[in-house]
């Protein structure tokens, strides 16, 4: 059995959002194709997902330097503990599914949050001699990212930031099976957006029933 995150970063559902009912598409075909798969839902913009801000730097400081977490003021330990609940859930999956718009060429703050959350030094990746080394080996991803114009190729290509920073990031911490699901162009093509999202969907269910 294996443990998927489902990982979204929208404030619509699937009904208004394209990338999150392809997303939902996705999940109900792998839930079809593996009931024995525990799928986890992660709505970034419903639970808590700190900012690495000062008193998540105070926290880790003191921690740092010997002090029990104990004598952490309560902000620094709700954060902090926050952060570790993170990392350990995302560590203790096998695979991943993230679900984004594209918003200025980017995905939401939210998303930004939570991989600050999870790159996390003698977690999911470590620091060695020849420089650092990712601790995720064997994991999948898969990123589906929908936006108004086409960024995957051709001329805008080179302003498509968000999907090419998360492959980044995943392929740091040692998942280099990472996969792109793109819906685009609906707002560039308002007269086939429906054709658009409904091929998407089609992809998705297909490539569901292989991850």
């Amino acid at each position: 059995m294996a443990t998927v995150l489902h990982i979204t970063a929208h404030p619509h559902d699937h009904q208004t959002s394209f990338s999150m009912a392809v997303g939902k598409a996705f999940i109900d075909a792998y839930r079809e194709a593996n009931p024995n798969d525990e799928v986890i839902q992660l709505d970034l913009y419903s639970i808590q997902v700190p900012h690495i801000d000062a008193d998540v730097f105070s926290g880790w400081g003191k921690l740092r330097g010997g002090q029990d977490f104990a004598t952490l003021g309560r902000e620094e330990q709700t954060k902090v503990s926050r952060i570790n609940e993170l990392t350990d859930q995302f560590v203790a999956a096998d695979k991943y599914v993230f679900v984004t718009p594209m918003w200025n060429f980017s995905f939401p703050p939210l998303m930004k949050a939570y991989i600050d959350s999870i790159c996390m030094a003698g977690k999911t990746f470590k620091y060695t001699e020849n420089g650092p080394v990712g601790l995720m080996q064997g994991k999948k991803s898969l990123h589906i990212q929908a936006s108004g114009g086409v960024y995957s190729e051709g001329p805008f290509a080179g302003y498509e930031m968000g999907h090419r920073y998360l492959g980044v990031v995943m392929g740091f911490i040692g998942i280099t099976d990472f996969q792109g699901l793109f819906v685009e162009g609906m707002a560039q093509s308002p007269d086939k957006a429906e054709q658009i999202k409904a091929e998407a969907i089609s992809r998705a269910q297909a490539l569901a029933k292989t991850f």
